[in-house]
């Protein structure tokens, strides 16, 4: 008891613990990225076909908590409003695609397909902003596509994958990620005020809007058609949920640790999501699906590793940048670290 109890207030041992804070940190993170692709194949498999009204509950809890603290600071936008609309309806448009691609293909498939926000951020950055990227860094990307095409083999039935129709569902993530890499492209933009509360209070609005705005044009019959039992309700709740604290929770993992240890701790996700797959739903997952895992983690640990940390800031697929000036702006604004 007593050397436990050592190891946690001997000074000597500050570097190990902060290691290991950051690692559980890392796998809560990746955990929660898994409830998030669980909750959208759980309301798929319940027959619930409403990727709109999943987000609209994320971007109400968006504009409620980041809305409120904007509201709180009193601060003028640093950014016209306009810019934040057609960013609000590409973010919009990003969870649509893959939360729909649950419909047809599996939750492995889903979660892998995710590393597709790379390449696709690399090229418009490439095009549009005029980042320049590193040898190392286009094989690793090089690399994470080869894995991913071993899953296309895959849910094309050569080692069986899952799902109705995979390869559209495959399809439907690759168009999710483009409308990502749209988003990350313009939220990296629009947080060059270093007001991130604002950018994404602002996602929240617009998306919220955004949303409202196509269920009524395309899920209305859907919104009246759903049985609201308490296993739908679970379902959304936990998508919500689980959107929010990934918000929430990033800013730290990526504050004191980084892109590198994020982009390995994402790839734990997949492998809840394998989990999930054969206790859940007792399916089997096919055996490319574990080689093309093993090459994608080869990929983000080859790209992670490069030293141009300025290019690394735009293609990490999850808001580095983003999420960093807001822990500094949180911690300026009198260390509220709850809401960072």
């Amino acid at each position: 008891m007593a050397s436990i109890i050592n190891f946690f207030v001997d000074p000597k041992h500050q570097a190990l613990r902060r290691t290991i804070f950051v690692v559980l940190l890392g796998q809560l993170v990746s955990f929660i990225m898994a409830i998030i692709g669980f909750s959208s194949s759980y309301l798929a498999k319940l027959g619930v076909d409403a990727p709109l009204i999943q987000s609209f509950f994320t971007y109400s809890c968006l504009t409620v908590v980041y809305g409120g603290i904007r509201l709180f600071r009193r601060k003028k936008m640093m950014v016209p409003w306009y810019y934040y609309a057609p960013l609000g309806f590409v973010d919009v448009q990003g969870n649509y695609f893959v939360i729909k691609a649950f419909q047809f293909t599996s939750i492995t498939s889903v979660t892998l397909f995710d590393c597709w926000t790379i390449p696709w951020v690399m090229v418009l950055t490439y095009f549009f902003i005029g980042t320049r990227y590193s040898i190392r860094q286009y094989f690793g990307a090089a690399t994470c596509i080869l894995g991913l095409g071993l899953v296309l083999l895959s849910d094309a039935g050569i080692a069986g994958g899952g799902g109705s129709k995979p390869l559209l569902g495959d399809v439907f993530v690759i168009l999710g990620t483009l409308f990502y890499a749209l988003s990350n492209v313009g939220e990296e933009f629009c947080v060059k005020q270093k007001d991130l509360v604002e950018v994404i209070s602002m996602l929240g609005v617009f998306g919220l809007v955004v949303s409202i705005c196509e269920i009524a044009l395309l899920e209305r019959d859907t919104l009246k058609s759903i049985e609201w039992s308490s296993d739908v309700i679970l379902g959304f709740a936990g998508y919500a949920t689980a959107t929010f604290l990934f918000y929430t929770l990033v800013p730290f993992l990526l504050k004191i640790s980084g892109a590198t240890l994020f982009n390995l701790s994402a790839l734990t996700s997949d492998m809840w999501a394998v989990l999930i797959r054969i206790l859940f739903y007792h399916e089997e997952v096919g055996w490319l699906y574990y080689v093309s895992f093993a090459i994608v983690a080869l990929g983000l640990v080859i790209y992670s590793i490069s030293e141009n940390t300025t290019a690394e800031s735009h293609v990490d697929g999850h808001l580095r940048d983003q999420y960093q000036a807001l822990a500094v702006e949180c911690a300026e604004s009198g260390g509220q670290t709850h809401v960072a």
